[in-house]
């Protein structure tokens, strides 16, 4: 975006730039994911990362990185770096003097007399990925040499130099091909000019390291292939366009291709731009299917309980694309029979899926044809929530869900250490009761209007009763005022957490509306953050105010203070439930806050997590599905009182 600018202190100074990441993604799958200045930090960082079907649909790392010489008048200036150890060679930061994100990646180097820019696009629908270089000044004729790095592995391993791996080459137009282990697809390397040739010069880098893993405490170093270089001359003016991709190219057309897809990149000139912008690429169409991804750089694509809760927002409330709001729901159905009829360990996720309809059909979706296509996969879901169909959760004689495995967190909050869930929360989940009888009153309203089921809907709407009945003397606590976050054998767990907002968001709410102003009041006082909404109260022995430190430390923060962008759609719709148009100045400025870190953390992307506690720094992913449907869905909601209000 045009008003995001770095400037050059805080480009050079490595404690900094290191920790704001660009990340450049297609609707394939594929995606290019560095820091500011191209060093990598994380082992999911690469020039050039897709999904290979031959390996189960994994994400595999091609182009870990290219580092960049220049020659002139005798002189020599690299521009790479890499992290070895405790120190970072070459250093090529130091000339770092610009950098861009509008509409793409740019990055500018100045040496003396000589500025150099190197721009990065991901071409949409196809794994290739182009980088323009451009030498915009220059006192003399210089010559470039390129030297690419290749890691051929999955994203969440690490390699290291063996004697399995193919040093070989292939020639191709303009360039060379590669394939280190025969299973793989080639990794194809051209460049636009002719007069850049491939030198083959076969060389291991060993010990690479990836300064955010060694500061989370995981196996940090790698080894990388060298196998050789291009080189060709470049005088002030000139351009070169390079490309990476999994089969030969024409390396004619690159320099018209950069250009064409470049114009054609989406206009940024707000934050609800930029919204849409991300709601559309988290839409993945690998092989002619759509689905979700959760979020780059390493979360999967296709997640039941992801899926359903980002779903209206980055289809709906983005743009009103309500077709592919079904292709998404009725693939990740097709494909998720068994965690959504028989066994989960996301218990309440299934029952989200009547939310989303009741969603789909507030946004004008016809509710007999809704309930005609998915009624049945409704009335499967409800049904497998009975005695005896699933092992994890089943209803109790007083209507509730009681969900309970030993030593397995039964939901959304499903951090581990050394085996043993953080926050196991099992027993009457205050979350997942409420979108039960959601789903139950849904349900039985559907069949009643649109269905055939007499049977169906007497039997529901007798434990619709039950539910309602037992829910808020089971969950309410008086002396509080708020709802217990579960309930088990020992009682009511009164940890203060946002999952009893679900109760207040949900269109049939199990608890009486005389009691949501004081829930709320509870949440505000003790949840509400600039960041979103906190996984537990400060006031809590278990609160961590950070999420930092090792794979321990960061666990036992992971709901136990961390806050949620995603929990807003939750906390302001209760809030505008309550309080009307009056409250649309608050949640405005609950979104705020974000738009303020998008030159941190994951550039021009909204992030996973936040701290809990003043100054909130951005973790988790550097681009999240959830945070950025959430936002969408808080602006839309807010458009949608705005106009009430009027």
């Amino acid at each position: 975006m045009a008003f995001l600018k770095f400037n050059k202190a805080e480009l050079v100074n490595l404690s900094y730039s290191l920790k704001r990441e660009i990340i450049c993604v297609n609707k394939t799958g594929a995606y290019c994911n560095t820091s500011i200045v191209t060093c990598n930090t994380r082992r999911y960082h690469g020039l050039l990362s897709v999904t290979l079907d031959r390996f189960g649909g994994d994400k595999y790392l091609l182009l870990s990185a290219i580092d960049e010489s220049i020659y002139v008048n005798g002189k020599q200036f690299n521009l790479g770096i890499h992290c070895y150890g405790d120190s970072y060679e070459p250093r090529g930061h130091k000339y770092v003097v610009d950098f861009g994100a509008d509409p793409i990646p740019s990055i500018t180097y100045k040496v003396g007399e000589i500025v150099f820019r190197k721009s990065l696009l991901l071409l949409p629908g196809k794994d290739q990925l182009l980088i323009r270089y451009e030498l915009l000044e220059s006192p003399a004729k210089a010559v470039i040499r390129l030297r690419p790095f290749l890691a051929f592995r999955n994203i969440h391993a690490l390699t290291q130099r063996n004697d399995v791996a193919d040093t070989g080459f292939r020639e191709v137009g303009n360039g060379a091909s590669f394939r280190m282990y025969g299973n793989f697809p080639d990794l194809v390397l051209q460049a636009s000019d002719s007069s850049f040739a491939y030198t083959h010069e076969p060389a291991w880098y060993y010990g690479i390291t990836y300064s955010d893993e060694y500061r989370r405490g995981f196996d940090c170093k790698e080894d990388l292939f060298v196998p050789g270089y291009f080189e060709g001359g470049m005088k002030a003016g000139d351009s070169l366009v390079v490309s990476a991709s999994l089969k030969e190219e024409t390396p004619s057309g690159f320099k018209r291709i950069f250009s064409n897809a470049l114009a054609k990149a989406p206009t940024i000139t707000n934050y609800q731009d930029l919204l849409k912008r991300w709601a559309n690429l988290f839409i993945c169409e690998h092989n002619g299917r759509k689905r979700i991804t959760a979020g780059f750089s390493w979360m999967y694509t296709g997640l039941l309980r992801e899926t359903l809760i980002s779903l209206p927002g980055l289809t709906l409330y983005a743009g009103g694309d309500t077709r592919t709001f079904e292709e998404v729901l009725d693939n990740l159905i097709a494909d998720e029979q068994e965690r959504l009829f028989r066994r989960t360990t996301q218990v309440e996720a299934p029952l989200m899926l009547a939310s989303v309809l009741q969603q789909y059909i507030a946004f004008g979706a016809s509710p007999a044809k809704v309930w005609k296509k998915y009624g049945v996969i409704v009335r499967g879901i409800l049904e497998s929530y009975l005695p005896g169909r699933r092992r994890e959760v089943a209803m109790h004689p007083n209507g509730l869900l009681w969900a309970q495995m030993e030593r397995v967190a039964l939901s959304w909050m499903n951090a581990y250490i050394d085996g043993n869930p953080v926050t196991e929360r099992a027993g009457y989940q205050v979350e997942t009761n409420a979108l039960w009888y959601n789903a139950i009153c849904f349900a039985v309203e559907m069949e009643s209007k649109y269905g055939t089921g007499s049977s169906f809907v007497r039997e529901w709407s007798a434990i619709r009763d039950l539910v309602k009945a037992n829910y808020q003397p089971v969950f309410w606590n008086a002396k509080r005022g708020c709802l217990a976050d579960y309930v088990d054998n020992n009682g009511q767990n009164m940890d203060i957490r946002p999952n009893q907002l679900i109760a207040l968001w949900v269109k049939n709410t199990p608890v009486e509306d005389e009691l949501h102003p004081s829930i709320f009041k509870v949440v505000s006082a003790e949840l509400e953050t600039s960041r979103g909404i906190r996984t537990l109260s400060p006031r809590d022995p278990k609160y961590k105010s950070v999420y930092e430190g090792s794979q321990v430390d960061r666990d036992l923060a992971y709901h136990q203070g961390s806050t949620r962008p995603f929990l807003l759609e939750y906390y302001v719709a209760a809030g505008f439930r309550l309080k009307g148009a009056s409250f649309a100045k608050k949640a405005e400025w609950l979104c705020e806050g974000f738009y303020e870190d998008l030159g941190k953390h994951g550039v021009v992307a909204f992030s996973e997590l936040y701290d809990g506690d003043p100054p909130q720094e951005p973790h988790g992913a550097i681009a999240s599905a959830l945070s950025t449907a959430a936002l969408v869905t808080v602006n839309y909601i807010i458009g949608l009182n705005k106009e009430d209000a009027r």
